[in-house]
């Protein structure tokens, strides 16, 4: 059968896939452009599991909220490059893949990826499918979501979707200027990264640890010990609230902490909050080009 170009176009327009391809997908499969995107997909998921191994740091995070703002979503999507992180394909992927995450109902990211798509893929299936046509090792990596039962959910993206936040608060009575508070207060934590909403939230093993680590300033600067005591615990109370999001500044009004904003507006409590940031917590490999191109070479 003869394969026009056509039928090419039409194959890679459904798939994403590159012409040649795409050529020979449709020859495999005389033509049969159903059969074309299950060999595509086939040999998208051979491609991707060739990429897997290879480090993904890099990427976008993105946030989505229901129409009445009471269930929100925060997506971490990797990729190897912040060149592909830029490339539209992507960036159209990270935006389904979230739509996705909200619409499925599901609460994190292994039931994401087993969930079933509207096209009969899973989303494991999807990304493996785009990991191919776009080139690179991409990793839904994590999810967050947030039902809000008496309130509502905020959310905020910065630095070119490199940091996103999910706020959720309850909401009492006709509290005026909730989602202004609630989408300022994620703006608030993007820019400060809190560590817990609350001193009271601080683990017992992260306070240990940071006051080992005060203690050990001040042997080093040569106090007393009743002096460096004191010090400690002075020290150990303000770290407290630098790492709590309701005893920070608020940024926009550094006289005053997020709390006192809270009580500000009145009819409004935040619950829980979570960022995201792109990559944190991933070691990221220093590639060597020149030894690549020599391993490729064979040298």
């Amino acid at each position: 059968m003869t394969i026009t170009a056509s039928m090419v176009k039409e194959l890679r327009e459904r798939s994403g896939a590159g012409m040649m391809d795409g050529k020979k997908a449709l020859t495999e499969t005389n033509g049969d452009l159903e059969e074309a995107m299950v060999y595509l997909q086939k040999k998208g998921m051979a491609s991707a599991s060739k990429r897997s191994g290879r480090t993904a740091a890099e990427g976008l995070v993105a946030v989505v909220l229901n129409a009445d703002s009471t269930v929100g979503v925060l997506i971490e999507v990797n990729s190897e490059t912040d060149f592909v992180a830029r490339n539209e394909n992507f960036q159209a992927f990270v935006a389904e893949a979230a739509q996705t995450a909200l619409d499925s109902g599901v609460a994190d990211i292994e039931a994401l990826s087993a969930f079933t798509r509207p096209d009969g893929q899973t989303v494991d299936t999807w990304t493996k499918s785009n990991s191919a046509s776009i080139g690179e090792n991409i990793q839904l990596r994590r999810m967050t979501r947030f039902e809000a039962r008496e309130g509502i959910v905020g959310a905020y993206v910065h630095a070119g979707s490199q940091i996103g936040v999910l706020v959720e608060v309850a909401v009492s009575g006709n509290a005026a200027g909730a989602d202004e508070f609630v989408r300022n207060v994620a703006m608030h934590a993007a820019a400060t990264n809190p560590f817990v909403l609350s001193p009271e939230d601080i683990d017992e093993d992260a306070r240990a640890r940071q006051r080992d680590i005060f203690v050990g300033q001040s042997i080093e600067s040569g106090k007393p010990a009743d002096i460096a005591e004191k010090m400690v615990v002075g020290r150990l109370r303000k770290w407290q609230a630098e790492v709590s999001l309701l005893k920070q500044p608020y940024v926009k009004e550094p006289d005053i902490t997020v709390e006192a904003y809270q009580k500000q507006v009145g009819g409004v409590s935040i619950k829980r909050f979570v960022r995201y940031q792109v990559g944190e917590g991933i070691e990221k490999v220093k590639s060597d080009l020149a030894a690549e191109v020599a391993a490729q070479l064979g040298q």
